[in-house]
């Protein structure tokens, strides 16, 4: 959606004779830099002196940096331009990411009586929102609105899409948007021409460019990627795999149909994790909380049919090879970074196993006895947890990944594979027996299966945070709230990684 105020009169642009000054916000992989460049040619073809700066910012930003312009016509003495933006003295703000024009509007860089604000709204997490076990996402909504009190202009549309439609980056779209905007006294050919004499992406950036030149011009709404095609749902294979997944999928045809479309995307999932038979064992885990629910609305049932498929296929060292030597994974990774058929793509995938990934390799019974040696355990981690760092495009670390996700015939035999059934058993014994008198508890039971996720540390604090929650709805089963209670006790834990905010929760709980 493009929001843009009126384009100003030719009186209300920067003097010709005075300083321009423009700054850019941008994180790592936005083309910051080039779109600095674009900016300074461009300036300087214009018979303008002009000089460009950067300071780096903070590793969380993914590297954040302000760029920062200012320029001047040429006159009979040369100009002295500073070399940082200062607080209210900033022409033109360009945010590559919605959070960046926040944090330009919290440094004051953004002022009502003269800035004008150029800003994607799409989003790049920071660190801080990735790293939180739940939705950790900021609301960019907040943002938004201060935008429109504190800047003169605003002019905020999805540049990021558009130039993925394009073929290029942000900073081609952001320059076409500067373009529209006529903060700058030249005419888009210079702009065009800016972008020409850097002599590489030309073409794609040049319609980067003129996407975002006339989203911002027009000032319409924005039509999003095109829809892809669906896939064909039919199944190929041998005939008798085939009538296999057929009665698979007649089984599920029969729960209730709320749940139908989540049961049968955990069947795709545990299929593709394991086998037909797996499937199976999938479903038969299901039916009885279908059963449960039929009388009560179909909420146990879509919670029993997500989280048992995921804690199905729970993230192994077989898993995560398979998943890294697929087709559709280089696919998207070179999608992604905008891989030309011409050009070579290196993959270097780090590795740090713990002792933990190793022992559950093994056969359930060897591994046991391992792992319930600390000697052991501690002379494997010394052995194999150091990082390592695999080139997957190279042909020997791609057969010995790809060998590791062929083993999906040998999971059923591992030590992993028979403490996961253990914990999955447990965990759904106890949904359901209280399934039949207090649905509502049993299918917040069922949801805690959302904080056990990851692979290695991330699953170790999951599953610990799991563990704390299940013990206290043991002590508060029998309360009318516990559905509520248990609720609050994993939204809290998915607050913070360290378990803090659980903690603070569940004295308040006990107080009750």
């Amino acid at each position: 959606m493009t929001v843009q105020q009126p384009l100003p009169a030719e009186t209300d642009k920067p003097g010709p004779d005075g300083v321009i000054k423009l700054a850019i916000m941008a994180v790592g992989g936005q083309g910051g830099g080039v779109l600095t460049r674009w900016i300074e040619a461009l300036a300087r073809t214009q018979g303008y002196a002009c000089q460009a700066t950067s300071v780096a910012g903070v590793a969380q930003r993914t590297g954040a940096t302000i760029y920062y312009v200012e320029m001047a016509r040429t006159g009979t003495t040369q100009p002295v331009f500073a070399l940082a933006p200062s607080s209210g003295d900033v022409d033109i703000l360009i945010a590559a990411e919605m959070m960046e024009a926040g944090r330009a509007i919290a440094r004051g860089f953004v002022t009502p009586d003269r800035t004008t604000l150029i800003a994607s709204s799409h989003r790049k997490l920071a660190i801080s929102e990735k790293s939180v076990p739940g939705d950790g996402t900021a609301d960019a909504t907040e943002v938004r609105a201060a935008a429109e009190i504190a800047a003169a202009r605003f002019i905020c549309f999805d540049m990021e899409k558009l130039a993925v439609e394009s073929g290029s980056v942000i900073s081609a779209t952001l320059f076409g948007a500067l373009a529209a905007s006529e903060c700058l006294p030249f005419d888009k050919g210079a702009f065009e021409d800016a972008i020409r004499s850097g002599k590489r992406g030309v073409k794609a950036s040049l319609l980067a460019f003129d996407a975002g030149f006339h989203a911002c011009r027009k000032g319409v709404q924005l039509t999003g990627v095109p829809e892809r095609s669906p896939s064909s749902s039919g199944a190929t294979g041998p005939a008798r795999l085939l009538d296999r997944w057929a009665s698979l999928t007649r089984r599920v045809a029969e729960l209730p149909e709320p749940a139908r479309p989540i049961a049968m995307a955990g069947l795709r999932k545990v299929v593709d994790f394991m086998d037909a038979d797996y499937g199976e064992e999938y479903l038969d885990r299901l039916a009885p909380f279908a059963v449960a629910d039929c009388l009560g609305g179909d909420e146990l049932t879509k919670a029993a049919a997500k989280y048992i498929a995921n804690a199905m296929a729970y993230d192994d060292v077989i898993r995560v090879a398979d998943l890294k030597t697929r087709a559709s994974r280089n696919g998207r990774i070179a999608a992604e970074i905008g891989t030309g058929p011409q050009q070579i793509l290196h993959l270097t995938e780090y590795m740090h196993p713990r002792a933990e990934e190793i022992v559950g390799m093994l056969p359930a019974g060897m591994g046991t006895r391992i792992a319930a040696s600390p000697r052991a355990m501690a002379r494997i981690d010394r052995w194999f947890a150091k990082g390592r760092r695999l080139r997957s495009d190279r042909l020997g670390p791609f057969l010995l990944l790809y060998a590791l996700g062929g083993l999906k015939g040998y999971r059923r035999r591992t030590r992993r594979h028979a403490v996961e059934q253990a914990h999955l058993d447990n965990w759904l014994s106890r949904a359901a027996s209280v399934a039949a008198s207090d649905p509502a508890l049993a299918t917040e039971i069922l949801c805690c299966g959302r904080l056990i996720k990851g692979y290695s540390d991330t699953h170790a604090r999951g599953l610990s945070k799991f563990d704390m929650v299940l013990g206290m709805v043991d002590r508060f089963a029998d309360r009318p709230d516990a559905a509520s209670c248990t609720r609050r006790l994993r939204e809290a834990a998915l607050l913070d990684e360290g378990g803090e905010a659980l903690s603070d929760a569940i004295r308040t709980i006990e107080r009750a």
